[in-house]
């Protein structure tokens, strides 16, 4: 198991040779070519050695900081008096205690200077990550425009610009025996719960594993990927959707080199309302809060619903609309189950040629797709007109969420609905529901229950995602989420 607040294991340094050290170090990075170590000559029995990786760190920093007062005269004659703690000053400066801390200081943009048996890390790190950009995938029109980058330290620095309090704590760890990435976990203490903030870390220090190299992968390993298919931990790229969950009572988990942080716990109703609510008046974002609760469940109702009717309930249908349908099938050799599915394949073929194709090309998959095949697909006799209109209501309401994982599920509920409803006629499409909400209310996440605020109800938390009450009115946190400073609102607002 490799996770600790900094790898402190080894030998120490105190007694060691210069040139063990030196030569431990070279065995160390034997195939690294960008290993770069600089001997500078003080005198006759003492040289300083100047260590570090070119490719992760920056020359300038490195010259400015180190090489040019090291090798001024005047200053190496200062230097054979005085400590050299007290000669080089950087922005982040650490003495080196155990020698397994060297790797970890050169490996991480740290440019390590050694003499006699005191070896100091001095920070130089490359700016190897791209600079804030606005959000690609929680797009909204109004609020903030910053997102998340690949930088660890950014991202705190953006979280700590919104939240200007000492109750913000950090929890730095470090996963994965060969990547060593770092990963913070963030709460504030007055308002979540201790119990919660104790079962990350004992989760996070449960993993063993080579390499961590996105945020996806800590949150497979945290929540057991694979007991069910909704998403219990929430990913987001927006500063401010992060700061609010915090404010909630969550824990944010920040991964370095990962544009994306982990908001924990998570439950279904947050994955059906957008950051950009909180940016609209209550009274006119609440009716498309609901409406987009109609829309999941039209998205893997739809087709089993059209399929029972058809094929088990003729008789629930007006008699001009059932004739219109038998005319419009007539002359299709595939019983309608069938004809469904291969719309439904079709139309995930689609999507996923979309997602991976640059954007220059999405937008003639989509036409060649909606336009060309359907209407090719009709007229050759293959499937009916109103199967492609069945189909597609599906397909845009699965468009309108953004998280991929809510849309996979999606997917597979759609098929279970169908096949019930396929054998069972509307009685199938009823057991299909009710196994829907067993299994969805059978769903925790931390301890705490998936469908929460609807089974069971808290009235709170209710109206800060199922509906939006005026800010004036959102007096209190969720006590399902924290007892602790339930209050965050005064009330003489």
């Amino acid at each position: 198991m490799q996770i600790h607040n900094l790898p402190n294991i080894g030998n120490n340094t105190n007694g060691e040779d210069m040139n063990k050290i030196i030569t431990r170090i070279k065995k160390e990075f034997s195939q690294t070519p960008d290993l770069d170590i600089k001997e500078i000559k003080l005198n006759l029995f003492k040289t300083i050695y100047v260590v570090f990786i070119e490719t992760l760190c920056s020359s300038a920093q490195v010259n400015d900081y180190i090489l040019k007062p090291l090798t001024n005269k005047e200053n190496q004659q200062y230097l054979r008096k005085n400590n050299l703690n007290n000669f080089l000053a950087g922005p982040n400066q650490k003495t080196v205690k155990k020698l397994d801390e060297i790797e970890y200081y050169l490996t991480n943009g740290f440019t390590c200077v050694i003499l006699d048996n005191l070896i100091l890390a001095i920070e130089t790190k490359a700016e190897l990550t791209r600079s804030i950009a606005p959000n690609e995938v929680q797009t909204a029109i109004n609020g903030p425009k910053d997102a998340f980058t690949e930088n660890y330290q950014t991202n705190i620095g953006l979280i700590k610009r919104r939240i200007k309090s000492s109750h913000l704590k950090i929890e730095n760890r470090f996963v994965g025996r060969l990547t060593n990435t770092a990963v913070g976990v963030l709460y504030i203490d007055d308002v979540t719960e201790e119990k919660l903030v104790q079962k990350v870390l004992k989760k996070l220090e449960q993993i063993d594993i080579d390499g961590i190299v996105d945020s996806s992968s800590i949150s497979f390993l945290l929540d057991n990927e694979n007991k069910t298919v909704f998403p219990t931990i929430k990913y987001s790229e927006r500063p401010d959707d992060a700061v609010i969950e915090l404010l909630r009572g969550k824990i944010v988990l920040v991964i370095d080199t990962s544009p994306f942080v982990l908001i924990i716990p998570a439950f279904f109703i947050d994955f059906l309302n957008p950051i950009s609510d909180n940016y609209t008046k209550s009274n006119n974002i609440n009716f498309l809060k609901i409406l987009r609760l109609i829309i999941f469940f039209i998205g893997i109702i739809t087709p089993a619903f059209f399929n029972a009717l058809l094929c088990y309930n003729p008789e629930s249908i007006p008699m001009d609309l059932l004739i219109n349908f038998a005319i419009q099938r007539e002359g299709v050799p595939f019983p309608l189950i069938v004809e469904t599915i291969l719309m439904l394949i079709v139309c995930d073929i689609l999507k996923e040629s979309d997602l991976r194709f640059p954007s220059s090309f999405g937008s003639s998959i989509s036409i060649l797709g909606a336009i060309i095949l359907g209407q090719a697909s009709v007229e050759a006799g293959l499937v009916s007109p109103i199967i492609i209109i069945v189909v597609a209501i599906t397909f845009i309401a699965s468009l309108t969420f953004t998280d991929l994982e809510i849309s996979n599920a999606m997917r597979l509920f759609t098929y279970i609905f169908l096949f019930a409803s396929a054998i069972f006629g509307l009685y199938g499409l009823f057991l299909a529901f009710i196994y829907f909400l067993i299994y969805i209310c059978s769903i925790d996440t931390f301890s705490k229950p998936y469908f929460l605020p609807i089974a069971p109800f808290d009235k709170e938390y209710f109206q800060n995602t199922v509906i939006k009450s005026p800010i004036t009115k959102d007096r209190k946190r969720s006590k399902a989420l924290t007892r602790k400073n339930i209050i965050k609102q005064g009330e003489n607002q």
